[in-house]
């Protein structure tokens, strides 16, 4: 009997939202306001997807830091070159 009586209360609930929304049309401005909400789906489908592509790269710099620790330090290290003094100028005579 609850499980009956609680499945109407969504039901009606639910109902309700759907004649929200379909009033909300109706409403000045309300159209863009639907439209907006729509694009806003969109647009955090579209980040979901990029998210996503996020995990795959920080497994290949996870593992790009592990390749590089083990390497020994003098690898890691650049050698530069000194820089070789300018020859000097004669001065005006």
């Amino acid at each position: 009997m609850a499980k009956t009586q609680q499945k109407d209360i969504f039901t009606r609930v639910q109902d309700l939202g759907a004649e929200a929304l379909q009033r909300l049309a109706d409403v000045p401005g309300g159209s863009k306001l639907v439209d907006m909400a729509n694009e806003t789906r969109t647009r955090l489908d579209d980040m979901q997807k990029r998210l996503r592509g996020l995990d795959e790269l920080e497994k290949r710099v996870a593992k790009l830091e592990r390749e590089l620790a083990k390497k020994p330090a003098t690898a890691r290290r650049r050698t530069t070159t000194a820089r070789k003094p300018a020859a000097a100028k004669k001065p005006p005579a």
